[in-house]
């Protein structure tokens, strides 16, 4: 994992509170670094106010292919059906394909799935760049700041078609299963 700075992150209770809240276990348990990326999680953190010209954030691009970029912003006043969106980022999937976003504004939660089947919720903030691989269990969802402005990167034409679990047999999934698991 490249890592320039703490990345927040913890295990979660399994309440059916608003999805938005921290959900930290009682006591907390956080999660280090050192796990995220035995779980195969990349972090970066670049300068979100320059990223047109952040050198850094090129030689990420080139190093890992990443050729095709947009930006997206979610807030109950920027995205239509925001509810219903937040529901459907909340269903946990995988996808094929590696999954960039680099936080330009606001901050949101990106839960992820160890080894364990347990949730790990990961605070990504502005100038996080959070690679989270192709294969590996994961939802989204806003913190209750109800905000977030996103820089999302893809290799190619931009392909989002989440696998909702069970996806098992995806060869996305076993590859990150055959190669993560034995690290």
């Amino acid at each position: 994992m490249a890592v320039n700075a703490q990345l927040d992150a913890w295990y979660i209770n399994d309440s059916e509170e608003d999805q938005r809240l921290p959900h930290h276990l009682e006591p907390k348990l956080y999660v280090p670094v050192q796990k995220l990326a035995e779980l195969g999680l990349a972090h970066w953190v670049l300068d979100s106010n320059n990223y047109e010209h952040d050198m850094e954030l090129r030689k990420i691009r080139a190093e890992r292919g990443y050729t095709y970029q947009d930006i997206v912003d979610i807030a109950p006043d920027l995205l239509p059906n925001y509810e219903a969106n937040l529901k459907n980022f909340y269903k946990e999937h995988m996808h094929a394909d590696e999954e960039i976003r680099f936080i330009l504004a606001g901050s949101g939660y990106f839960d992820v799935r160890d080894f364990d089947d347990r949730w790990i919720r990961i605070w990504a903030k502005k100038n996080d760049m959070l690679v989270v691989p192709a294969g590996m269990y994961h939802r989204f969802t806003l913190d209750e700041s109800e905000y977030i402005k996103a820089l999302r990167l893809f290799k190619g034409y931009p392909v989002w078609t989440p696998h909702y679990r069970p996806q098992d047999e995806h060869p996305s999934r076993k590859d990150y299963i055959t190669f993560w698991k034995r690290q």
